[in-house]
């Protein structure tokens, strides 16, 4: 259960970076720094995503070894 609740925040950064990209990309010709700032929330959203699946990688295969 907690595995699935997990998942979908996963998938929740996702569509945050998604976002966060459309957003970077439809104010880069008028407001540059806020396309940055955009871009750099892209990539802490996609690290982000990364981190939090193997984390529960490892929680699941913790919890099959038990």
């Amino acid at each position: 259960m907690l595995s699935k609740l997990y998942r979908f925040f996963e998938y929740g950064y996702l569509l945050a970076a998604a976002f966060f990209a459309y957003e970077a990309i439809n104010n880069w010709n008028t407001e540059r720094g806020r396309s940055y700032l955009f871009a750099c929330f892209v990539v802490v959203a996609i690290f982000m995503y990364f981190f939090k699946r193997n984390f529960r990688k490892k929680m699941e295969d913790q919890n099959k070894n038990v």
